[in-house]
């Protein structure tokens, strides 16, 4: 049975590796573009969902990343992404946030201007 878990575990590293290339590392804060393939019959587009990653969790092939933005008269829209699905076209990083924590579901009672966050500087 050990052997199992650690063929499973080889192998998902080499995915993941594979993979690692061309996503970027995100972190809780970071505000990003996603774009997601989306089949509507037999027709395939690309809608891109920008928004503020609130929450990271997994890890290997099981990451999963929470996206929240504010939508048409200020309400809040949460969605859960899979890090490593072929669905997604790619992410985009726009800025980075200075946060001190690793899930911001406090931004969910938060709006206007306390919901923003300050951006973190690059040196």
């Amino acid at each position: 049975m050990a052997h199992a878990v650690d063929l499973i575990q080889a192998i998902e590293y080499q995915a993941t590796q594979q993979i690692k290339d061309e996503r970027p590392e995100l972190r809780p804060g970071d505000t990003v573009n996603v774009h997601v393939r989306i089949v509507e019959g037999n027709r395939e587009r690309i809608q891109v969902f920008q928004g503020i990653v609130v929450a990271i969790r997994g890890g290997g092939m099981n990451k999963f990343f929470t996206v929240r933005r504010i939508a048409a008269h200020g309400i809040g829209v949460e969605r859960t992404f899979l890090y490593y699905s072929p669905r997604i076209e790619k992410i985009e990083v726009l800025r980075h946030a200075k946060v001190r924590r690793a899930k911001l579901y406090y931004l969910r009672s938060l709006s206007g201007k306390s919901a923003r966050l300050k951006e973190k500087r690059l040196p």
